[in-house]
Parts: structure tokens; sequence; C-alpha cells
């Protein structure tokens, strides 16, 4: 069991930058593959960006690629969503979540969940 706290969401201006952290409890956190996904009301949980259980291999959305860094400390039980060069519709709660598989972009193949957090771009 994986429980996943999500944590620096808040507003910010367009073209801002903001840090996301993701808390993961449970001794096998490094077993697992992390991923980001955001979503907003009316519409299906989208995929941001995802991260090997080591940290060796990204994936990201064409709408985030080369604004958005995600990056994992598994001695801290922490994955880390940098973003900057922010934009409106960017706006959405974003959570985090865990997979047993390798670098997975579907939200069926994530097992675990956060709570979500907040990302509000205004302009």
């Amino acid at each position: 069991q994986v429980q996943l706290v999500e944590s620096g969401g808040g507003l910010v201006q367009v073209g801002g930058s903001l840090r996301l952290s993701c808390a993961a409890s449970g001794r096998t956190f490094s077993r697992y593959a992390m991923g980001w996904f955001r979503q907003t009301p009316g519409k299906e949980r989208e995929f941001v960006t995802a991260i090997s259980w080591t940290g060796d291999s990204t994936y990201y959305a064409d709408s985030v690629k080369g604004r958005f860094t995600i990056s994992r400390d598994n001695a801290k039980n922490t994955v880390y969503l940098q973003m900057s060069g922010l934009k409106p519709e960017d706006t959405a709660v974003y959570y985090c979540a865990a997979s047993h598989m390798s670098l997975p972009r579907g939200y069926a193949e994530y097992d675990y969940w956060g709570q979500g957090t907040q990302v509000t771009v205004s302009s």
C-alpha cells in the first residue's frame, strides 16, 4: 500500500513557476513509477508526465514538454513537478500517482492516487 500526499499548489501569474511535491508513505516507493495527472471540471483526468522507478526515464505530454520537469528523490520518498512558463490552460487540480508498471501513461495503469492540489494560473 502506498499513500500519496501532494503539496505546493497555489495561485501564480502567467509565465510564473511553481513546484509541486508528492510525498509517499511506505518502504517500497522506489519500486514504483510515478506520474502526474491533471483535471479540470467536466473533463477527463489528463496525463502530464511520468518517471521510472530509477528516475532514469521520463515522459511528458506534448502540452508541457519543455516547461515542466519531473524528478524524484527515493531517499525522501518524494516526487516533484517543477512547472515553469505557466499558462492559463495549466489551471487544474494536479494529482500524483504510483504504478507498478515501468513508465505508464494511462490512467488505468496507476495503482495509487493522491488527493490532488489546485494550481491556478491567472492572466
